[in-house]
């Protein structure tokens, strides 16, 4: 726990930084207190600085002054990341540092200020036709570049890698307000990968400041597929046979209650809204007469489209010639008969596509319900012993899960030629967060139902997603997002983790920043 050297805690602060950039209105540290499933502690203030010298010497007072430093980025992590309640602590939030400094065509390279959300930043490369590597979470709307270099993500890209991937370096602001660099400007590894130690950290080791990224061409010609399948053991051979050839950019499956969630969810207009933007890519990629066409036949297909189909699979194949992303999908359509699938309406990965960042209004159920996923990535070869590991679970629960209320539906993405996500969600009867209502469009939350808490629902959930973490583990899956939820230490070899701890005591040698993330303590 840290202790305050000063009467006025944030006295320090306030010699060294804009008054305008700590907030410590009620409204601001309650909604800083909150992630989309839980609550902590209140911070001392909320230090939104407009600059990476500010941000430097912010850091550098409030830790001489024994104050904890706690990173977030747009706030749309479920695991503890930026929750604490150890101590006075500085919540740091990098929304004013949102330039992009530089877009180098030439060495195909973007220099960005880590407060940058993937949708600005994809919306400002688009006109050059041109995008990062990996290219974000579908909460990219919100989730910034420099959360995603410190938690981790994958989505958009995902045959390009997670997150981390498309970065060639950072400028790191450590405990005592030095900035470092981690790197080149254009290549990474120089020798050790400095830069890797600093990814997927939290915010342990330092907050990024700046982070250097690996741009590539956006593709100029797009297939799209979607199917059915009867089992769940027919859907997880296909994607992993499409995932081992490489033949989807991004490929991803619902279970039925997921699907249904999914075709609840949002008005006519909305649709009519992503439907103008699919038209838009369509006639950019392959003319107005398909544009048209396209648009007709999702147009006709509505919402009903989904309707008997069990599992679905929707994949998105992508390259510099049409003929050859046709063919890709051609070869995918095959790979899905060989596993007894079938060729269903492709509306939902053309519409996404167009829509790469939709609003997080999927933080609450279509009900009003409270939402939570929790996920585990494992090699194809154990994908289906996790999911009927995870049905066992289910039907363990069924009738506590029936009593109160609590549902759960699934994502699954291929994320590379060796591995898969399978992201379980929870939906379950509880009271909006001040997150919601900071997040989700205004007029989408005016028109759920406001639900009364439900503490033991919750504690359910809380109980079942520790066992699936449990089941993931015991299968040797690893995670992102790691923070305060995931555990890492018990997974590394001793020897490894004693290094690990040495960086964290060499740059963080009093163990103030984001105390507690990725298991360090002080004890270590």
């Amino acid at each position: 726990m840290a202790s305050l050297a000063h009467d006025n805690p944030l006295a320090p602060l306030r010699k060294v930084v804009a008054e305008g950039s700590l907030l410590t209105d009620p409204a601001s540290l309650a909604l800083h207190s909150h992630d989309v499933l839980s609550r902590g502690a209140e911070p001392l203030a909320v230090f939104r600085p407009a600059s990476v010298d500010e941000l430097a010497a912010g850091i550098g007072a409030a830790t001489a002054a024994g104050i904890a430093i706690v990173p977030r980025g747009g706030g749309m992590s479920y695991t503890g990341g930026y929750l604490y309640d150890d101590g006075p602590f500085l919540l740091i939030d990098t929304a004013a540092l949102d330039a992009i400094i530089e877009v180098n065509e030439t060495d195909m390279i973007a220099t960005v200020e880590a407060g940058i959300s993937w949708d600005k930043l994809h919306r400002a490369l688009a006109p050059r036709g041109l995008r990062a590597l990996a290219w974000g979470t579908l909460s990219g709307i919100r989730a910034t570049v420099g959360g995603g270099m410190s938690q981790n993500g994958i989505f958009w890209g995902a045959r390009g890698g997670s997150a981390v991937d498309s970065a060639i370096s950072f400028d790191v602001v450590l405990a005592d307000g030095t900035i470092i660099s981690t790197g080149s400007d254009f290549f990474r590894p120089y020798g050790p990968d400095l830069t890797g130690l600093f990814a997927a950290d939290c915010g342990a080791f330092g907050v990024k400041a700046r982070v250097r990224l690996k741009l590539v061409r956006e593709a100029a010609a797009f297939a799209y597929g979607s199917f059915s399948f009867a089992t769940h053991d027919a859907l997880l051979g296909a994607m992993s046979a499409i995932a081992r050839a490489e033949l989807a950019s991004e490929s991803f499956a619902f279970d039925p209650f997921l699907q249904a969630q999914r075709m609840k969810r949002d008005s006519l207009v909305k649709d009519a809204r992503q439907l103008g933007n699919m038209l838009k890519a369509e006639a950019k990629s392959g003319g107005i007469l398909k544009a048209m066409k396209e648009g007709a036949k999702v147009a006709l297909a509505g919402r009903s489209f989904l309707d008997g189909v069990p599992f679905s699979l929707h994949c998105i194949s992508e390259g510099r010639h049409q003929s050859a992303v046709d063919a890709d999908m051609r070869t995918i359509e095959g790979i899905v008969r060989e596993h007894g699938g079938s060729v269903v309406e492709n509306s939902i990965p053309k519409i996404l596509r167009a829509n790469p960042f939709p609003p997080p209004n999927s933080m609450l159920g279509p009900g009003g319900e409270r939402w939570v996923p929790v996920h585990g990535f494992l090699p194809h070869s154990r994908l289906v012993e996790a999911w009927e590991r995870l049905q066992a679970l289910w039907d363990a629960n069924v009738a506590e899960m029936a009593r109160l209320k609590v549902e759960t539906g699934a994502l699954i993405a291929a994320t590379g030629r060796s591995s898969c996500l399978i992201e379980p969600v929870f939906y379950w009867p509880g009271e909006q967060n001040p997150l919601h209502a900071h997040a989700i469009e205004a007029d989408h939350l005016a028109r759920l139902p406001r639900l009364a808490d439900s503490p033991e629902a919750t504690a359910l959930v809380e109980k079942l997603k520790a066992e699936v973490i449990a089941i993931f583990q015991s299968l040797g899956a690893i995670h992102l997002q790691i923070a305060r939820t995931y555990p890492l230490r018990e997974r590394h070899d001793p020897a490894g983790w004693a290094i690990l701890n040495a960086l964290k005591r060499k740059v963080d040698p009093r163990g103030l920043m984001n105390p507690g993330a990725l298991g360090f303590d002080a004890a270590d």
